[in-house]
């Protein structure tokens, strides 16, 4: 046993936690107290093997440069009133500039310098007279503005992925494609419709004060001064299941976002058994909503999201702590959402389904089966051609293939990894890489037997001669495994993972386990004359 008993070790080693990690996958129904010896990963299914739904998702980056200059409108005018230079208006024009318009050249002047402080990148227009007024506009240039729209498929894609892991859909896809493109794909997901609305919402979350001097029933978005806005706050009643709209007239500037947000929780209210979401703000968040309900007592205080008001409570006394509450006619499962939405962030922009693909299980379930009996079909052409051409030695190669993919499924069960279709078709390739490299053994081993050396010497020969040349082959495709995973996309990265796994595998099982059933056989039995 001399030379080669920490290699039959560490074969046995690898062959019972390859079975430990398998486990999970192979048994769905485990007792508790075996379960919790066990690993919990195991491997999942694609898409294409399980069915589920697959989006592709349109980021209205336009939209995103058109809510960044609204917070430069913002900015601007506190900037001004803080410095008390009087002005008509400030408010965004088209989806590139805003626009302020003062009293005096004087003050146009003064504004000037402060958007070259606070804004040096922007670009500001010539100011005109109109009507007795100073108009001065200021443009994002172009480059600026592609930035943003970048950071806002980026942050649209790191948003979503957020609302899906919290969901609870295992081994999701999300990844960007073009300019303002993101594939989401939902392998085994139950319920599509409610996954798409979660995923879409921009959850923009505001708080508003209502303006009382409007009478709400009557107005009209004509009727109303420029700095308000006519919202609808939707109730549905419990027992007929009827929807109301209720006018409210509420100002535009919003006091707080769900920007300064930190948790978002459902609760049930004790006293009406109905759901609500509890928030809570950050240290900025907590410091303006003491402000603004301090300021504010008895006046209403309307809660948006996404330009619906869930509810207008009217402020009773002043609220300190950093936490309210949402409520409003909605059932569990869609407070629960809202919660979601919120703890995961509000879009940068509207997203609109451009594709949306269901994959039904039946699908996966013909995939399976076909894929498999393609690997049974492979797995016993290639074993019966090494037991007939190569005898007691293509059996060697046989059970290195058999344990080639013992150990690489395994490692997917170890990892957590995702098999799709393509990664079915990886491994019945490897069947074929398995024995190729014992081929190339052989096939040495063959000419240093026909130089009259004896079966150990050609053997050893034999394994020596073929080792840069199977190292060779390996790493070169190994290599092109790992640039289909960086590029590739989807189904692609299923197959370069089963790949990259297997051809380290296959490595390890033709060099160092085949070697050691020839070395152990031959210690043992003295052969004169190698059957191969």
């Amino acid at each position: 046993m001399k030379g080669y008993t920490w290699r039959i070790s560490l074969i046995f080693l690898f062959i019972i936690a390859s079975f430990v990690y398998l486990t999970p996958t192979l048994v769905d129904t485990l007792p508790s107290w075996w379960s919790g010896l066990l690993p919990k990963d195991k491997i999942h299914l694609g898409l294409d093997l399980q069915g589920g739904t697959h989006l592709v998702m349109g980021v209205e980056t336009e939209k995103a440069v058109e809510g960044s200059l609204d917070l430069v409108a913002t900015d601007l005018e506190d900037s001004l009133t803080q410095q008390n230079l009087r002005y008509k208006s400030i408010a965004r024009v088209g989806n590139d500039k805003v626009q302020l318009v003062l009293y005096d050249r004087g003050s146009a002047d003064a504004a000037q310098a402060l958007v070259k402080k606070k804004y040096p990148d922007m670009q500001i227009q010539p100011a005109t007279d109109e009507g007795g007024f100073i108009a001065m506009q200021v443009r994002i240039n172009e480059k600026e503005a592609q930035v943003r729209k970048d950071r806002a498929v980026a942050q649209a894609l790191e948003t979503i992925r957020n609302r899906i892991d919290q969901f609870g859909v295992s081994e999701p896809v999300i990844q960007r494609e073009g300019l303002t493109n993101i594939v989401v794909q939902l392998p085994g997901i139950k319920d599509p419709k409610r996954a798409i609305d979660l995923i879409g919402k921009t959850a923009r979350l505001e708080f508003k004060l209502v303006d009382e001097t409007i009478n709400a029933a009557t107005a009209t978005a004509s009727s109303i001064p420029a700095d308000d806005e006519l919202l609808y706050e939707k109730k549905t009643d419990a027992t007929t299941g009827a929807v109301s709209e209720t006018p409210i007239v509420v100002k535009k500037k919003a006091i707080i976002t769900g920007d300064l947000l930190t948790d978002a929780q459902i609760r049930i209210d004790s006293q009406y058994n109905q759901p609500y979401v509890a928030i809570d703000f950050n240290s900025t968040g907590a410091r303006l909503f003491d402000q603004v309900t301090a300021a504010n007592v008895g006046k209403r205080f309307a809660i948006v999201l996404d330009n619906n008001v869930y509810s207008a409570p009217v402020i009773r006394e002043r609220i300190s702590g950093g936490s309210a509450q949402i409520s409003g006619s909605f059932t569990e499962k869609e407070a629960a959402d809202l919660a979601i939405v919120l703890r995961a962030g509000s879009l940068p922009a509207p997203v609109k389904i451009l594709q949306n693909v269901t994959v039904g299980p039946s699908l996966g379930k013909d995939s399976i089966h076909k894929g498999l009996m393609a690997g049974l079909i492979g797995v016993l052409l290639v074993v019966s051609f090494m037991a007939v051409y190569y005898k007691l030695s293509g059996m060697v190669a046989n059970f290195g293939m058999v344990l080639n993919i013992l150990f690489l499924m395994g490692a997917l069960s170890a990892l957590g990894a995702t098999l799709t279709l393509p990664g079915i078709a990886a491994i019945v390739l490897l069947v074929g890489m398995s024995v190729d490299s014992n081929v190339l053994i052989f096939e040495r081993i063959r000419e240093e037997l026909r130089l009259g050396k004896t079966p150990h010497a050609a053997v050893d020969s034999g394994y020596d001669k073929a080792f840069l040349t199977i190292m060779d082959s390996h790493v070169t495709a190994l290599i092109t495994a790992a640039v289909l995973f960086q590029f590739g996309t989807g189904p692609v990265k299923g197959f370069a993972v089963s790949l990259s796994l297997g051809i380290i595998i296959n490595l390890f099982t033709s060099l160092v386990t085949t070697k050691v059933i020839f070395d152990a056989y031959l210690e043992r039995a003295h052969v004169k004359r190698l059957s191969i």
